[in-house]
């Protein structure tokens, strides 16, 4: 809860849109968590009535299940075109609305083989962080809901928005939806040294800054001080993915940034990031988004 009300914070004193949040509940009035605390001000389901987003939080109340006045509510919200989500065990809630049958969803992986069985009409991709299906989006576990939540500040007022809000958050500023959640560990396999995630911390900050370069993985692993084979393994462990998979992610996500807030040439912007042509940025825009860098700042700027 606190993660997200500091996602959709007031920032307007620092230049970001400002955004209403409110919590609702089926009944209006305190509300006791799932940790004792007592909560005031929480609203009705009429609270729904005129929100643009819907996000139903995971709980430890069982059963799992919503009162028909609440289903109501975010079935009517969902039909004026208010966007309907949920992560973690509120991924169960959602689909007892009848909003994700036919559709794809996420949940907690452990919850997985609970939501395919009791919700068969929905394709449930446990891996994924999240799952965008336009109105409707899911994430998995606790801070998949924050990927969720901050994919969906990209989606909706652009790259250079979502990345100024993770700032001001000090949260990451994105995982892509298909990143493993959860990988268990192998048997005997050794947990990570903190001297390690700090080492890895200090790559990624060091890749950052040096997007326009030629970058190998053995450039990394030098810098990382160690081989190749090693680097890459504790790379995964990381972030999830390999190294060129996220090396490519950042570059675009830079790219993005550049469309949005300034007029550089799309050729510049592309050297500028380490693609080095304008045409190989296109194939990757064209991957990613499915419109060409042109056409996505044509649709944040209005400019060609």
């Amino acid at each position: 809860m606190s993660a997200l009300s500091n996602i959709f914070a007031d920032r307007s004193h620092v230049g970001l849109p400002s955004f209403t949040f409110a919590i609702c509940a089926e009944e209006a009035g305190p509300l006791r968590t799932d940790i004792g605390l007592l909560m005031e001000g929480v609203h009705g389901v009429e609270a729904m009535n005129d929100a643009d987003l819907i996000i139903l939080l995971p709980t430890e109340r069982r059963p799992l299940t919503l009162s028909k006045q609440a289903i109501r509510a975010i079935t009517d919200a969902h039909g004026r075109g208010a966007i309907v989500a949920a992560y973690c065990s509120g991924t169960f809630m959602l689909a007892e609305t009848g909003l994700l049958d036919g559709r794809r969803a996420t949940t907690n992986w452990g919850l997985a083989d609970s939501f395919t069985d009791r919700y068969p009409r929905t394709t449930v991709v446990p891996e994924a962080l999240y799952v965008d299906e336009g109105a409707i989006v899911t994430g998995a576990g606790a801070v998949a809901g924050i990927d969720m939540c901050l994919h969906l500040l990209r989606r909706e007022h652009g790259t250079a928005m979502s990345n100024a809000v993770a700032r001001e958050a000090m949260i990451t500023p994105r995982r892509e939806s298909g990143q493993v959640h959860y990988i268990p560990t192998r048997a005997g396999a050794q947990a990570a040294h903190p001297a390690d995630d700090a080492r890895m911390t200090d790559v990624l900050n060091w890749t950052r800054t040096r997007l326009q370069e030629d970058l190998s993985v053995e450039d990394l692993a030098r810098y990382a001080l160690m081989s190749p084979r090693t680097f890459a393994r504790r790379f995964r462990a990381a972030t999830g993915t390999t190294p060129q998979v996220w090396l490519r992610g950042q570059r675009l996500d830079r790219a993005e940034e550049l469309l949005e807030t300034t007029d550089l040439p799309i050729r510049k912007i592309a050297q500028l990031v380490g693609f080095g042509s304008d045409n190989v940025l296109r194939d990757h825009f064209l991957r990613r988004h499915n419109v060409s860098p042109r056409d996505y700042r044509r649709a944040f700027t209005g400019e060609c």
